[in-house]
């Protein structure tokens, strides 16, 4: 059974030129990176489209960076939340665009990414059926040094497997939500992976070979490697991908896995 999708503002019908886009940010104390994050949204060359900031109830200078640029942002609301799926959720209910992006509070859009997306949604064949639109991301560390470039085309024969689309930037139709439900916020780490898996073989999808999004990486712990490697099988058996025999055996075999690297890299 899918989330409720109640509190999702219904879209107005599709547009045929410039359509409005919301974009979303989710921050927990993120005062070193969340200007620069809001810089690049609010200064991109597309224009028809809105800010919302879902705070979690930070406890440094975030709300002072928020409230410096409050005049750009079209919502933000401050307040203890249930993790990042929970706060787009919220980011979710106020959305007013027909396409959506989630953008992290240390990532950085390029100055034309919303031109970019929104140039080949208006000029794709079935622009008013597509669902999910992704394109390549530059990942970067803390001082914006680039490491590499990664996302692919979505396709169901290697999604289904793994998360082979990257969430940050990427645009969601409101039609997707309306149709298959908000993010389960249950899940902390491959949430956005258990929405996408609920369509299988039936989303709509295109894929854009340009970067759109700068996305600051660090060293992943073993403890997030195990959450994600469970959360990724736990949804794969909630969409039926697998059976739960297999899912709980893939799990322990992960942690099982992952133990014995950290042992041998701490030696």
């Amino acid at each position: 059974m899918y989330a409720d999708t109640s509190n999702v503002p219904d879209s107005s019908t599709p547009s045929t030129s410039y359509p409005r886009v919301t974009i979303i940010t989710a921050v927990y104390n993120a005062q070193n990176y969340l200007e620069e994050c809001i810089l690049s949204v609010i200064n991109q060359t597309y224009t028809n489209f809105e800010y919302i900031i879902i705070d979690g109830g930070s406890t440094d200078n975030t709300i002072d960076i928020i409230k410096k640029y409050q005049d750009k942002i079209s919502y933000w609301k401050s307040e203890p939340d249930n993790g990042i799926y929970d706060a787009w959720n919220k980011g979710l209910a106020q959305a007013e665009g027909e396409w959506i992006s989630f953008v992290g509070a240390d990532d950085q859009l390029l100055p034309d990414a919303i031109d970019t997306y929104v140039n080949h949604i208006i000029n794709h064949p079935r622009q008013h059926r597509l669902q999910f639109v992704s394109s390549r991301i530059e990942l970067v560390d803390e001082k914006l040094t680039p490491l590499r470039i990664v996302g692919e085309a979505w396709t169901w024969e290697y999604f289904k497997l793994s998360m082979i689309t990257w969430h940050v930037g990427a645009f969601h139709s409101k039609r997707l939500f309306k149709e298959y439900g908000i993010f389960d916020s249950s899940y902390k780490i491959s949430g956005d992976y258990e929405l996408l898996l609920r369509p299988r073989n039936h989303l709509i999808t295109s894929f854009i070979d340009h970067l759109t999004v700068r996305m600051r990486t660090g060293g992943t712990s073993a403890k997030n490697l195990a959450r994600a490697s469970e959360e990724t099988y736990r949804a794969k058996i909630k969409n039926r991908i697998i059976s739960p025999l297999k899912g709980n055996i893939m799990i322990y075999v992960d942690r099982l896995r992952l133990l014995i690297r950290s042992f041998e890299g701490g030696r």
